[in-house]
């Protein structure tokens, strides 16, 4: 994995003292104690794994939305029991990770139990990255699916103006060695924060990303990001999954959809008012033993590989977490400066 760009050498750090130095900044910006170690850990996982636009990046956006008002750094999740296979969790216009992980010993228990297990966290804000939300179901011996739908950055496929979130989706399943297969993407050109991150570093885009205020395509981030808008992947059929992301997140968990998100009363605010749906499945229902499943996954694999591709989904993040173990986490003496500023 590539370091932070600078001109100086990045300063390196461990994850537990990088998240010892997060957890005070939210401190003092009105969470609990709980949730400020929840969101930190995440926070610091994100950026352990080489996820840039969703680490440490978000560190200005957490402390933004909480000084706003706009979430609630205190709120206590309420979680209904909704069904043999089915959990509704009210965030309390909390942040979604804490959510989700006071409903993760249930949710775990209700897809033993019933082979299968709807989760649907609503009236919360999500911030970190989607992939560390499924990987602690499938490192239990899950399949876990999970969306999340988006404040609006992206014009649906024929449209004129800005309707969807970048509405990403993830997906992760066990696998023999311990390890997990995932992927987590986007249903938009490019994730928002990639954008934001490349605006930052004054990049231009790949073509194909997104259009300008007036409509027309452009690589300038800034001009997506300053009344543009991003374009969904594949045309009509990244449309179409944004369309059920929206459903699967906004409608089924009583939440906003993208487009009626407004911070407009909370000057600072940034971040999504929605929901995040978790779907979790007990491989060993259909497949006798989780064995069984997982060397049918290590069949799929060497498949992969036979054919000719050379990376899994998900790699350079298990590279990006080895290597952070080794020498620490990599971070931008700009970024560790604005870090000690909050």
């Amino acid at each position: 994995m590539r370091d932070p760009p600078s001109d100086e050498p990045p300063i390196y750090r461990s994850f537990p003292d990088l998240v010892a130095t997060l957890e005070p900044i939210l401190l003092r910006n009105g969470t609990s104690d709980e949730v400020a170690r929840v969101l930190a850990t995440n926070c610091a996982s994100a950026e352990r794994d080489g996820s840039q636009s969703h680490g440490l990046f978000r560190m200005p956006g957490y402390v933004k939305n909480l000084r706003s008002g706009f979430v609630d750094g205190r709120a206590v999740p309420h979680i209904r029991d909704a069904g043999t296979a089915y959990l509704h969790v009210d965030a309390g216009n909390g942040y979604a990770r804490p959510a989700l992980e006071s409903a993760m010993p249930r949710a775990i228990g209700k897809a033993r139990s019933a082979g299968a297990c709807v989760l649907a966290i609503g009236n919360a804000h999500h911030n970190g990255p989607l992939w560390l939300d499924v990987e602690p179901f499938a490192e239990v011996g899950l399949v876990a699916i999970g969306v999340v739908n988006s404040v609006t950055y992206v014009v649906p496929h024929g449209g004129r103006k800005r309707l969807y979130g970048t509405n990403p989706m993830a997906f992760a399943v066990p696998r023999m060695d311990g390890q997990v297969l995932l992927f987590d993407q986007a249903t938009a050109a490019m994730a928002h924060g990639e954008v934001a991150v490349a605006a930052r570093e004054n990049k231009l885009l790949p073509e194909g990303i997104g259009l300008d205020a007036s409509g027309l395509p452009t690589r300038s981030p800034q001009a997506i990001l300053e009344g543009g808008a991003l374009l969904p992947f594949g045309g009509h059929k990244g449309s179409s999954i944004a369309m059920m992301i929206d459903i699967l997140a906004g409608a089924l968990t009583s939440s906003n959809f993208s487009h009626q998100v407004d911070w407009s009363a909370h000057p600072g605010a940034e971040s999504a008012h929605t929901g995040e749906t978790i779907i979790l499945i007990d491989p060993t229902r259909g497949n006798g033993s989780l064995r069984m499943f997982t060397q049918r996954i290590e069949d799929l694999v060497a498949a992969m590989a036979d054919a000719g591709q050379t990376r899994l989904p998900g790699e350079r993040r298990l590279a990006a977490r080895k290597l952070a173990a080794e020498r620490g986490i990599a971070i931008a003496p700009a970024m560790w400066k604005q870090l000690m500023v909050l």
